[in-house]
């Protein structure tokens, strides 16, 4: 069973620089030192990380951590950032996932050594699988496909009988994340399904969509979209399209869940 959020939570601004819960709840959210131990390449930008925590860290499917490499200054937003988990919490690991750049925060990523050991904050966020959600629906573009891991591995892992239907848009086909997981989940689940959508050129795999995410696409590919909980993950300009989308398609304002990835 997911862990219950509890009656009393806090306010704190997050990635999105909105207002996320913080758990008042002894033992809920916590700093713990946590062990690199392996980086895996999901794309050319695109690598995972895994560190083993001194504690477990119990989270959420769909929550995130911040990573802190400047201890002393909690405000150093270049150092200091928001991941999602890209792991079900039923791994003996956690792992996080980002999109490398010149920034002096990815660097940091890229040369951890192994048995490196970096402060962390977790568990973060309110965007988020619940077991009794039987009919889901993700709206995903480029690096927000991190959370959606965590979420299908779990649904996977505990067997649920949840509809899960994933869009996912990237440019090429080589800028697919996790690719070859997402297939063996929908291998494992035939209750998953994926729709890859392909924006910058024709694919050449035939599973893939030329185009983007729009009425068209959604209305051919699921009839039932206003009765799903729908999760968007991604930059602003693409959450703010998909929610209007979704609007659009007669979805409820409370079936539309929503985070956007600011300053990845």
């Amino acid at each position: 069973m997911n862990p219950a959020l509890p009656k009393k939570a806090q306010g704190l601004k997050g990635r999105s620089g909105i207002k996320i819960i913080i758990l008042k709840r002894k033992g809920w959210v916590k700093e713990a030192r946590i062990k690199f131990i392996e980086k895996i390449k999901r794309t050319s930008t695109i690598t995972s990380f895994r560190f083993l925590p001194r504690e477990k860290i119990d989270f959420i499917p769909g929550q995130f951590l911040q990573l802190l490499f400047d201890e002393n200054n909690r405000k150093n937003k270049g150092l200091n950032k928001y991941l999602s988990f890209s792991c079900s919490p039923q791994k003996p690991y956690i792992e996080v996932t980002k999109r490398l750049s010149e920034s002096e925060f990815s660097r940091k990523l890229i040369n951890l050594d192994k048995g490196d050991e970096i402060l962390a904050q977790a568990p973060l966020g309110n965007v988020v699988f619940r077991q009794e959600m039987r009919n889901i629906t993700f709206l995903i573009g480029g690096i927000g496909i991190t959370p959606v891991i965590s979420i299908l591995e779990y649904i996977c892992e505990k067997n649920l009988d949840t509809n899960a239907l994933v869009f996912y848009s990237n440019r090429s086909e080589e800028d697919i994340a996790f690719r070859e997981d997402l297939d063996s989940l929908c291998r494992t689940n035939k209750n998953i399904k994926i729709i890859y959508t392909i924006t910058d050129c024709a694919p050449i795999n035939d599973a893939c969509v030329f185009g983007r995410i729009d009425k068209n696409l959604i209305e051919e590919k699921t009839s039932d979209l206003a009765k799903r909980i729908v999760f968007i993950y991604g930059p602003p300009g693409m959450v703010t399209a998909m929610k209007g989308l979704c609007f659009d398609l007669g979805c409820e304002k409370e079936n539309v869940q929503i985070e956007n990835f600011i300053g990845y």
